[in-house]
């Protein structure tokens, strides 16, 4: 690695380490989906801080769709640091009354959709990519959905139009954490092997290991040279990663209402993490 590149991944850990900062404020409120905007945090950063092209307006030009809605801790700790929204405003997070949605609405800074509705966001993905190559624009888009989802039989439907269509202007990101609200995926509903069964309907896939910047960064390079085939980021992800305390204090869960005790040490833990990275 160069020393360019150094800078970048270590720059990117920073703001990692503040996104996970940032969940852990709005989820020690009332509860909430932690452990999963906690260990997709390295993937946001590489999504919002690297990877998506920013237009004239301070917004960006690429175009991002969040198919499962709880998972959208991990985009308003993002947009926290992006200036978007407000800690203030992000503590009402599930709130009666309030505009932070657990499973936000389409027309909410951030989503193109109204996420949550499981299994959905892949084809609108595909509908959106496919227009968007229609109208000669070079905007790409990018989903994130569960390997819970992929249980949902319109996932295939999407991967299929996808793929027989060529939308290399789309990346499939896959939260492959192996939790669902029921337990685990594996003993619920066997999904694997994601990257094969993608492959088998035209796509080009890879698994990586969702808690690492540089991997993550390879594969998004990787999808932009991939030609006449969408491409599909398989990405094994840990409840908690990058908090080993709460790794190792809070069960495995889909959903998370944890102590003051224990968001308090998360985020001691993360505040020197912070301090070791701003060095």
């Amino acid at each position: 690695m160069t020393g360019e590149q150094s800078k970048r991944v270590r720059a990117l850990e920073l703001i990692a380490a503040k996104i996970r900062r940032n969940v852990l404020d709005i989820c020690m409120q009332r509860g909430g989906y932690a452990g999963q905007g906690v260990a997709l945090a390295d993937i946001a950063a590489c999504l919002y801080f690297d990877e998506m092209r920013s237009d004239d307006k301070g917004w960006f030009h690429d175009r991002f769709v969040l198919s499962n809605g709880h998972d959208a801790i991990m985009t308003y700790g993002a947009l926290a640091e992006h200036g978007s929204y407000s800690l203030e405003e992000l503590r009402s997070y599930n709130e009666d009354g309030t505009k932070i949605d657990q499973s936000p609405i389409e027309g909410q800074l951030g989503f193109e959709i109204t996420a949550g509705s499981l299994g959905q966001g892949p084809s609108q993905a595909a509908g959106i990519a496919w227009g968007e190559r229609h109208q000669g624009s070079d905007k790409r888009v990018y989903c994130l959905f569960s390997d819970g989802e992929l249980q949902e039989g319109n996932v295939w439907e999407a991967a299929m139009f996808a793929g027989h269509q060529k939308l290399s202007n789309m990346v499939y990101i896959i939260d492959n954490n192996d939790m669902q609200a029921t337990g685990s995926t594996t003993d619920v509903l066997g999904v694997e092997p994601v990257p094969e069964k993608f492959e088998a309907f035209g796509c080009a896939a890879r698994r990586v290991n969702g808690n690492d910047i540089p991997e993550i960064l390879d594969a998004f390079a990787e999808a932009k040279h991939i030609k006449d085939k969408p491409y599909v980021m398989v990405c094994d992800t840990r409840l908690f990663a990058g908090i080993d305390c709460l790794q190792e204090a809070l069960p495995t869960a889909h959903y998370v209402a944890a102590h003051s005790a224990d968001w308090q040490a998360g985020l001691s833990e993360i505040n020197t993490t912070l301090a070791a990275l701003a060095d």
